[in-house]
């Protein structure tokens, strides 16, 4: 494709943007209530600051670091996020590319393809895994994720089944059906270059969960999925330790924002945690995740790996997140967005547009490696974090 290539995140979105149907590309937006928390994510960043040396610069900048007992080339991953169909090979191009650029992929349990294709495509993939159904079905469910040779589990708990955006909420059919198709059309025929991308593929938009799939059984619906998850009781922390248990490896707990709560992952064994509060999407009114990371790496961070996501869209983000006491952040829209501007090389370009950036604030923080990031390399204006908890 010609001038396929995009020199920011911000014009993948624009793209993105042209490229999708309006309620395709409104889902990916998301966001909830008023929309305070999203808005916070990305203004929050802004708020930061550089401090830049001008001399005894490293000529050479080391990007790499580990997640979770895996290499990774710079302190990126991608985020697990669900039915990845703005694009025909959805999860599995996502995968590839983060495995191109020598990352880590995150599978929702609510994805689109299936965690054995999605292994195949980058062995080094983490599962990610909602409290829902009973602890039989949950078992099953990380048992074929081992069998397929996951590498860690990722954990959500930061969900309460917000509903309402004051901007209104985009339509989705729970399935394609001719009804939905009719209903549909009036979008695609705008937007005819993703329609024909995926009449290409020979095969219309999964909206159906495979990794939720029960053995012998068809998979479930995005929403019918949904609605058993509602309906699951959230769990306690006994729970959580069930299932940190019942996995046995590297165990991740995102969606983290209260210091008390991080110390419990700390006490029940987690490997992890990702300082989240899914990107907006979720309580209104969450503070940032980056106002909340320093006080959380400050009490936690010499015991447990501390991970961040929720308004990355820059190398110098990822910078300013590392340099506050972060290991590595992991990305949802910006990867969705590059997906849907040109797939696997449209998140390829993502990946390389944030390793450029930060290599390049690296530079000017005359800093060698991302491990000698130190929260001076940031001006932070008076009030900037929070803790809570």
């Amino acid at each position: 494709m010609a001038n396929a290539w995009f020199e920011t995140v911000a014009e993948a979105q624009r793209r993105a943007r042209r490229r999708l149907p309006k309620s395709v590309y409104s889902a990916l937006l998301a966001g909830s209530e008023r929309g305070r928390t999203y808005r916070d994510n990305l203004a929050a960043f802004a708020e930061l600051g550089f401090a830049p040396h001008v001399a005894d610069l490293p000529a050479k900048r080391d990007l790499a670091t580990t997640v979770m007992g895996q290499q990774l080339s710079m302190p990126v991953l991608i985020s697990p996020t669900g039915v990845q169909a703005v694009h025909p090979d959805g999860e599995v191009a996502v995968a590839r590319a983060a495995a191109s650029r020598d990352t880590v992929m995150g599978l929702s349990n609510f994805a689109s393809k299936p965690v054995e294709e999605v292994v195949a495509a980058n062995p080094r993939t983490f599962f990610q895994m909602y409290w829902m159904g009973g602890k039989e079905s949950m078992a099953g469910h990380m048992e074929r994720a081992r069998d397929a040779g996951v590498k860690g589990l990722i954990v959500t708990l930061d969900w309460t089944f917000s509903h309402g955006r004051d901007w209104g909420s985009p339509w989705i059919p729970d399935k394609l059906d001719l009804k939905a198709m009719a209903r549909f059309a009036p979008q695609t025929l705008t937007r005819p270059r993703w329609l024909l991308g995926f009449a290409k593929s020979g095969r219309l938009p999964d909206l159906t969960v495979p990794n939720v799939a029960e053995p012998g059984r068809p998979a479930p619906t995005f929403f019918g999925a949904y609605g058993e998850w509602m309906r699951t009781p959230p769990p306690s922390w006994q729970d959580v330790r069930w299932m940190r248990e019942q996995w046995g490896g590297p165990f991740m707990l995102k969606g983290i924002g209260r210091l008390d709560d991080a110390r419990r992952a700390v006490d029940l064994g987690a490997t992890a945690i990702s300082v989240s509060n899914h990107g907006g999407n979720n309580l209104d009114g969450t503070p940032a995740a980056i106002r909340l990371l320093p006080g959380i790496a400050d009490a936690v961070g010499h015991e447990i790996e501390v991970l961040m996501d929720g308004g990355v869209r820059r190398g110098g983000d990822v910078v300013k997140a590392v340099a506050l006491g972060a290991r590595a952040v992991l990305i949802g829209r910006a990867s969705l967005w590059g997906l849907a501007a040109n797939g696997q090389a449209g998140v390829e370009n993502v990946l390389d547009v944030l390793r450029d950036g930060i290599d390049s604030a690296l530079l000017g923080l005359g800093r060698a490696s991302v491990h000698d990031l130190v929260p001076g390399d940031v001006v932070m204006p008076p009030g900037f974090t929070r803790e809570i908890g």
